[in-house]
């Protein structure tokens, strides 16, 4: 799959809901604990708590959906490739703003462009939702592509909007 763009591949994204059938569940939550396991094996990641993101990945989609936002699976042909979850703030941070959280793309799809699209569709939804911006927070130096994609897509940095413990960790905003 690298070296092809997502354009140039079959891809599939979809938005999933607890009534999304069970194999894009499974694929899902795979995805989601696999984004977990690169996070611990990075240095400075010794509080990310694992545990709480295998009990996030159980209650997929809903405890992103009861927080007013939602989650989406990307295929690459028949393989589930990739997932980004988004999730409301609450109005102390920001009003009527969006935090995307969890933007995984599995190596084997890296480089084909696919983390921008799945990063576009959570912009393009929050924009529909007319949101007023999207926020996150990244480690650039673990995960240096994501970064300057972020960049790429207009974020800029912010002012930290959450307590994460992860060392090396920058907070970025989108204002739509």
């Amino acid at each position: 799959m690298s070296g092809h763009s997502a354009e140039s591949l079959t891809v599939h994204i979809e938005q999933l809901s607890s009534a999304s059938p069970a194999p894009s569940l499974v694929a899902a939550k795979t995805l989601l604990l696999e984004y977990g396991r690169f996070v611990i094996a990075q240095p400075g990641t010794a509080r990310f708590c694992y545990g709480s993101l295998e009990n996030e990945a159980e209650r997929l989609p809903v405890g992103y959906e009861d927080q007013g936002g939602g989650c989406l699976l990307a295929w690459i042909v028949d393989e589930p490739a990739g997932f980004v979850a988004w999730r409301a703030l609450p109005p102390n941070v920001a009003r009527n703003a969006w935090e995307m959280k969890r933007l995984w793309v599995r190596s084997a799809a890296r480089g084909t462009g696919l983390g921008r699209l799945l990063a576009q569709a959570v912009l393009d939804r929050a924009i529909a939702a007319n949101c007023t911006a999207i926020y996150l927070d990244t480690v650039p130096e673990a995960m240096a592509a994501a970064h300057r994609m972020y960049l790429d897509l207009g974020f800029v940095p912010c002012p930290a909007y959450n307590d994460n413990p992860i060392e090396g960790i920058v907070y970025l905003v989108k204002h739509l």
